[in-house]
């Protein structure tokens, strides 16, 4: 059944390139000055014998009907019909006359108002500013109130940077300092129905301390060096954030056949007790907590990500076995294993590593483009990289040139690699309590030596691996020279049609400019309708649009120099600024933002593709996102409710009775621009993030979907065919 898509968004588009097009033209007219007159004498009796030479202006005098008269006028339009008609000379010019008018801007600007989240509460008188309103928030009260400050962000669970797997981390990090300490070789972790149970075996808090450990900010045994050396959390923070954000806390610390517990709602001490074990256990620490609904909603832990992170507390802590639910994780090789695990197709040579006491790293080449890492600081992951990732980038480029005796460039290298690397640093500096960005300058001259003769002694044991690095090297050395022959042919043919990026609106800020440009983000729109319907939504300040002519190519398959024979994906790289390097993209997010049917998603598909095949570690560092629109539109004259879901429709409609009226949105164009600005605006917007949970199942995935057609596929698609009656038109 075909579905005729509305084209509500276009004019609106088309109204702002009328109004470029007047702006261009206006810009381009000259108004030219008024003669001066003549003061000389003789050049007036000059002027008066000319005026006597020529015909009376009362005389009539034919005219050409085109081309150019005797005295060199253009005269083309003399005999049109319709001319326009001549200004009086003491006519003023007029002014600039705006495209909106006064009655329109008034109406806009109450809609922009309406959605404002603040207008929703009714306004408050303001109270005298007296020592009576000055309030003392208690150190777990402030977490409850400001929590962001602390875990970074609240979400349901949805996302693996979500507060509740932060929490989760930070009981779990206290319990790795105890191993990394030499204390305790196992750790049990149980999380079900919301509840995280962790229990390790490491010397226990003291007994005497446990309550002020979990309830007292920068009280903690963390920052004294002779008792935690390496640690993750070195604020004080992590358990008392753990305890304040939970609608249920209990710890129980275990030394010497004694033992204290401590129950806690919200923060708040509700029990306590201490006394000797009727059992004998060995020493250690146990949570019980549950994440609080008041504070973070409905919410459930996604257990793939909780495996995700046990595994890598264990590929960086060899040695150590961490049970989940019943279920053992213990890596024997570290960071050899995880490459091993992630590596998402053949590696040309065999893994080389470096184990030192206070740095570690794991590398291998494969046919990939770009670069791919994981780099840790004492155990926590850091996917915005830091210092200690650049030091090892910086060593290891040299290492190569000085075991080849040569002066490789640093994409040659480093094209196709991927890496693992484990710092352990004294005193962290990281850029947030979320410990994403380590910032310590201090280590770089450290891991850059480090690196760099590591790197060069494993080369020296393994001359096989060594040549066969070599031959990559070179490999990609031939293959760049050739892509610039390419590109310089694209940008020659780029200067000649237009150095503007056509189907790019940007913005004002991008990541470049620091702060200001952290919430920079850029929607990758299918057609003018929806393109035109965002832009009159967005804020320009901070949020780009790029819109697609319809499917882009299928990319799967294709060399890197194909990309510069597309021009509309080429003018992707270019708005993305990733055309020479990843480390140059101009904003923080990337949003794919298509329409909520069969097409958007295979548009959708063939964009992943693109950013998969030769920009993984966009998708790797957190970079791509999926705009989220709503699906439905539940109304009555009073009230409209926006659904992502049938579930939310159904529950909308039983809230507004049997009256209301239903509307399906299957397009962006389809939505009102007034309406949509409420989508896409920070507090509101719902964005997917793109993960990957394992780097070697993506070529797998890419061939079955987008690869040529097979007979496993068309099996799959046969199978999973749905019939009219079961499509939602």
């Amino acid at each position: 059944m075909a579905i005729k898509k509305s084209t509500a968004g276009t004019k609106p588009a088309k109204t702002a390139a009328s109004k470029a097009s007047s702006k261009k033209t206006e810009s381009k007219a000259s108004v030219k000055a008024p003669a001066k007159a003549a003061s000389r004498t003789a050049a007036k009796t000059a002027s008066a014998a000319k005026s006597a030479a020529k015909p009376s202006a009362s005389k009539s005098v034919k005219k050409p009907t085109a081309g150019i008269d005797e005295n060199g006028t253009f005269r083309a339009w003399d005999n049109a019909k319709t001319v326009a008609k001549a200004k009086p000379k003491d006519e003023k010019k007029e002014g600039f006359v705006p495209g909106v008018s006064a009655e329109e801007n008034e109406k806009r600007l109450a809609a922009a108002r309406a959605i404002d989240p603040g207008a929703k509460s009714a306004p408050k008188k303001v109270a005298a500013y007296t020592d009576d309103q000055i309030r003392h928030l208690d150190a777990l009260e402030h977490i409850r109130l400001r929590s962001g400050m602390y875990i970074g962000r609240l979400g349901d669970g949805s996302n693996q940077n979500d507060g509740i797997y932060v929490l989760l981390k930070e009981v779990i990090d206290n319990s790795i300092d105890e191993y990394i300490m030499g204390f305790g070789k196992k750790i049990e972790v149980s999380v079900k129905d919301n509840h995280v149970k962790v229990r390790d075996y490491g010397r226990g808090i003291p007994l005497g301390k446990v309550v002020e450990c979990v309830s007292e900010i920068n009280t903690g045994a963390k920052y004294n060096d002779d008792v935690f050396q390496f640690s993750v959390g070195m604020n004080g923070v992590g358990t008392k954030a753990v305890n304040a954000l939970s609608s249920y806390f209990r710890v129980i610390s275990i030394r010497d056949g004694s033992c204290t517990e401590a129950v806690f709602e919200k923060g708040k001490l509700i029990k306590q007790r201490s006394g000797k074990m009727k059992e004998p256990q060995p020493d250690g620490t146990f949570f019980d907590f549950v994440p609080d609904e008041e504070i973070f909603g409905k919410y459930s832990f996604n257990m793939e990500f909780v495996e995700k992170r046990m595994w890598n507390y264990a590929y960086l802590n060899s040695g150590l076995t961490l049970r989940l639910n019943g279920v053992d994780f213990v890596s024997k090789n570290g960071l050899l294993d995880l490459l091993q695990n992630e590596l998402a197709e053949e590696s040309l040579y065999e893994i080389g590593s470096y184990r030192g006491e206070h740095l570690q790293f794991a590398f291998t080449h494969t046919n990939a483009y770009g670069e791919n890492y994981f780099s840790f600081v004492n155990g926590q992951y850091t996917s915005d990289g830091g210092t200690h990732l650049a030091a090892f980038k910086e060593g290891f480029l040299k290492g190569v040139n000085d075991f080849f005796n040569a002066n490789y460039k640093s994409e040659d290298v480093r094209d196709g690699i991927t890496a693992a690397i484990l710092a352990k640093v004294k005193d962290p500096v990281f850029e947030s309590q979320t410990k994403n960005k380590l910032g310590n300058t201090d280590i770089r001259q450290w891991i850059v030596s480090e690196t760099q003769s590591g790197l060069d002694n494993w080369l020296h044991h393994n001359p096989k691996a060594a040549e066969r690095l070599k031959e990559k090297i070179e490999h990609n050395e031939k293959m760049r020279v050739e892509l610039a022959s390419v590109k310089k042919l694209v940008r020659e043919a780029a200067k000649k049609n237009s150095i503007r990026i056509e189907k790019l609106d940007d913005c004002r800020f991008h990541l470049e400019d620091g702060a200001k440009g952290e919430n920079s983000m850029i929607f990758i729109t299918e057609g003018l309708s929806a393109s035109g319907v965002m832009t009159h939504s967005r804020d320009a300040n901070y949020q780009a649009i790029f819109s697609l002519r319809g499917k882009p190519e299928n990319m799967y398959g294709k060399k890197q120099s194909d990309i510069y024979k597309n021009d509309e994906l080429h003018q992707l790289m270019m708005a993305l600024g990733i055309e020479n390097s990843v480390e140059n993209l101009r904003y923080s997010k990337i949003v794919i933002a298509t329409d909520a049917d069969n097409d958007g998603f295979h548009i959708r598909n063939l964009v992943l593709t693109f950013f998969l095949g030769y920009f993984e570690e966009l998708i790797t560092t957190g970079r791509v996102f999926i705009l989220e629109t709503p699906l439905f539109r539940v109304r009555t004259k009073k009230e409209n409710i926006y659904c992502y879901s049938e579930a939310e429709r159904d529950a909308a409609q039983e809230k507004l009775g049997k009256n209301c009226e239903t509307s399906r949105f299957k397009g962006l164009g389809e939505i009102n621009p007034s309406e949509f600005r409420q989508f896409i605006e920070p507090e509101t917007i719902h964005l997917t993030p793109v993960e990957i949970s394992q780097l070697k199942i993506i070529p797998q995935i890419l061939a079955f979907y987008m690869g040529k057609n097979t007979p496993e596929r068309r099996a799959f698609i046969e199978k999973n065919l749905l019939s009219n009656a079961e499509i939602d038109v």
